[in-house]
């Protein structure tokens, strides 16, 4: 079986409930998973995507910030969540499927402004966030349950190309040296494969992200890529065909964030 997954930062989904059933009717992924929804489980808008065939839902979210889900047209086995360093914060859910794929959609910390862990203590979350996916994914390594995706917004662009100026981003937060040694430390973790870069190696540019305050960000271009979709070496074989769907970024009242789609056999 092959089944389409889309990872998408939704930024509210209450306020774009109707950009997700667009998603849904004119690609129809297989499963859905979204971040920065900003709203509690119980005010959810769950109605509008059950009626679209996706029955299975898993809610992780809060007042106002944060907040991750997983909507699905198939079912799942078992959910779970787990609070990375204790603060209370909704940025982590997990989906068994049948065939014993393991899910995990996270929304990383952004880090604030200045990429400084003393003076800064969002960038000291964000960098402590990531040392607790790399510790907590290092311990599971080898053992049975080895099919597993990790996706989301990590918040962090790794390569050279996937920010519009390597040089002038190199002291921004999301693509500062120190935050792509904890990406590259927690893609060691689990011997992960970079699917997007697998099979859209650089130097070719890749972004899904770009900022509100261009006034015309298409034009612009200044996009990074801060959604990623990674699975570990038994599924690599079975993943590919990545779209970013960069138009979805000019729908009306749209996500910063474009969704990416991934196919994945297993």
């Amino acid at each position: 079986m092959t089944l389409t997954i889309a990872t998408w930062n939704i930024n509210s989904v209450r306020l774009r409930e109707g950009l997700v059933c667009r998603l849904m009717e004119e690609h129809a992924p297989d499963i859905i998973c979204l971040q920065e929804t900003k709203c509690p489980d119980g005010s959810f808008p769950t109605k509008a995507f059950t009626e679209r065939g996706y029955g299975h839902i898993a809610l992780n979210g809060q007042k106002g910030y944060h907040g991750v889900a997983v909507l699905s047209r198939v079912p799942f086995t078992k959910t779970a969540t787990r609070d990375f360093c204790g603060k209370g914060d909704s940025r982590h859910i997990a989906v068994w499927l049948t065939s014993g794929i393991e899910l995990h959609n996270f929304y990383v910390p952004a880090g604030g402004d200045e990429p400084n862990r003393e003076r800064n203590d969002k960038f000291a979350h964000k960098l402590d966030f990531v040392s607790e996916m790399t510790d907590w994914f290092g311990r599971r390594r080898g053992k049975r349950a080895n099919k597993i995706v990790l996706l989301g917004d990590l918040n962090i662009a790794p390569c050279e190309h996937d920010v519009w100026s390597h040089k002038q981003l190199l002291r921004v937060v999301s693509h500062t040296p120190v935050e792509v040694e904890h990406m590259e430390r927690l893609f060691k973790s689990h011997a992960f494969v970079d699917v997007m870069r697998a099979e859209l190696p650089e130097p070719e540019k890749l972004y899904t992200w770009w900022s509100y305050r261009a006034k015309d960000w298409r034009a612009a271009n200044k996009g990074r890529r801060l959604d990623h979709i990674w699975v570990t070496p038994a599924l690599k074989e079975g993943a590919g065909n990545i779209r970013v769907l960069k138009d979805a970024r000019g729908w009306e009242r749209p996500s910063d964030h474009a969704p990416v789609l991934m196919d994945l056999k297993g």
